[in-house]
């Protein structure tokens, strides 16, 4: 099955509509503030001999970043156009890029085939899906790591509605970079902080570690100037 088209054209509007460059979309932040920044959580759990895939790879930013430590990496994202800006970007070609729809049970399968066991680092990629979509993606992304893969799972805490709806009222208006993802219909589904472990155990996947982070985006506020950060919860997860 795949994912819906209305879901699809969602996503194809905004990333046909971003601006080019790093940092012009709202969780778009410079590596060293996000994967680098991840990297304590799982890269004792990597085997450096496996292919890494970024799953929900936008426009290449972070996959950029895991090629200069992992190789192969391949970015993969539902939209066609987030993967034309990956390749654009990637200018000395330092990983590979497709477009790939994470809930088709049949394209996960032949991404194994082709790779082998793979680990895969995915950031804020569930609670952008379809409740229901969720534990099937799950489940193609267990068949994908095999036996030897590992996943980082990176997504959004409970706790993050209250500072969107806080960042949406402000009376200056909300950030830009935020109305553009609103403006497209990709306002962020409610994800409960039990529910990244639970879809990584009900798909067979044992749970090697959990925590909370704050996840870096690129807007600041306006009353202090500081950076912008939602809570998030991470795991990392295999056979």
């Amino acid at each position: 099955m795949n994912a819906s088209s209305q879901y699809l054209q969602a996503w194809e509007g905004f990333w046909g509509d971003a601006p080019t460059g790093e940092g012009e979309v709202f969780w778009d932040s410079d590596p060293t503030l996000t994967v680098q920044s991840h990297l304590a959580s799982f890269e004792e759990h990597f085997d450096a001999g496996l292919p890494v895939v970024d799953l929900g790879c936008g426009n290449g930013t972070q996959t950029r970043f895991l090629a200069g430590r992992y190789a192969p990496v391949l970015g993969v994202d539902l939209s066609a156009a987030a993967i034309g800006l990956a390749r654009a970007a990637d200018e000395k070609s330092v990983a590979a890029y497709r477009q790939l729809d994470a809930a088709d049970a049949d394209t996960m399968h032949a991404l194994h085939e082709e790779l082998g066991d793979a680990h895969i680092y995915m950031r804020g990629v569930l609670h952008q899906c379809a409740p229901e979509d969720r534990a099937r993606i799950a489940a193609n992304i267990a068949g994908l790591l095999g036996t030897r893969g590992r996943i980082f799972a990176v997504e959004p805490a409970q706790a993050v509605k209250e500072v969107l709806m806080s960042l949406v009222q402000d009376p200056g208006g909300a950030p830009p970079k935020l109305v553009a993802v609103i403006s497209h219909g990709l306002a962020p589904a409610e994800m409960a902080d039990s529910e990244l472990p639970e879809l990584m155990r009900e798909c067979g996947l044992r749970v090697i570690g959990e925590g909370q982070l704050p996840l870096a985006t690129t807007e600041f506020d306006r009353r202090d100037g500081a950076r912008i950060e939602l809570p998030s919860n991470w795991v990392v997860a295999g056979r």
